[in-house]
């Protein structure tokens, strides 16, 4: 988004790369911020800033200030704006990028230990292929457990929008839920959503918490990062 906005703002044609993808997010980030900001001030809600790198997640110092942040943030009614730090890191293969936000909010949903993710996409959820190609895709309703034919089915079934696609959720879906969180995913569309989600009432994919004992963000951040 900072990206994409901050292209604009210059005037720039081509897809930006290196330094001017960094300049790019430097002057989009603020201009970001500010729709944020306006659409949250129009409910009376005060918003913060949050930009993170993989490094805030993986190294345990950086790790425990952003949570203490997060904590703070949260304690103070405030509602935290998460978004990645494109500004100084923008290698979506470096050890400093997440590379989608998918990943991130699950890194930021392990980091607060919170109870649930919920991830918007264009289409409702999860289907056994790309409901758009292929009408005989069936929808998936509950993930009790990733195996591997789950993982098959992602990445035929594609998000049109963002880096991230449906792969990139459900790689989100195993840190969140062996970090203890559910996760659903769900039509970002109906502006109604998240009320339907919070009543149990809702069209969408939800993962069922999977916690493992075992699971440490830092070391599954090293793993992804080679």
């Amino acid at each position: 988004g900072a990206v994409g906005i901050g292209k604009n703002v210059l005037g720039i044609i081509e897809k930006p790369a290196g330094s001017v993808k960094q300049a790019c997010a430097a002057v989009g980030q603020g201009r970001l911020m500010m729709i944020y900001e306006k659409f949250f001030a129009e409910y009376s809600q005060l918003t913060a800033q949050v930009l993170l790198t993989k490094e805030s997640v993986y190294s345990k110092t950086c790790r425990i200030h952003a949570r203490e942040t997060f904590e703070e943030l949260l304690a103070m009614n405030v509602v935290p704006i998460v978004n990645a730090n494109d500004a100084i890191s923008v290698d979506e293969d470096s050890y400093g990028n997440f590379g989608d936000n998918d990943t991130m909010s699950a890194d930021v949903a392990a980091l607060v230990e919170a109870d649930l993710l919920i991830m918007m996409s264009d289409i409702e959820g999860l289907y056994t292929d790309d409901p758009r190609t292929n009408p005989a895709a069936r929808f998936v309703h509950t993930v009790n457990r990733i195996d591997e034919e789950l993982e098959k089915m992602g990445k035929g079934a594609g998000s049109a929008v963002g880096t991230g696609g449906m792969a990139t959720k459900i790689e989100a879906a195993k840190i969140a839920t062996e970090a203890g969180a559910d996760m659903v995913i769900a039509n970002g569309a109906d502006v109604c959503i998240l009320h339907h989600i919070i009543d149990d009432d809702f069209t969408g994919t939800i993962f069922k918490a999977d916690k493992s004992e075992s699971f440490h963000i830092a070391d599954f951040i090293m793993e992804t990062i080679g």
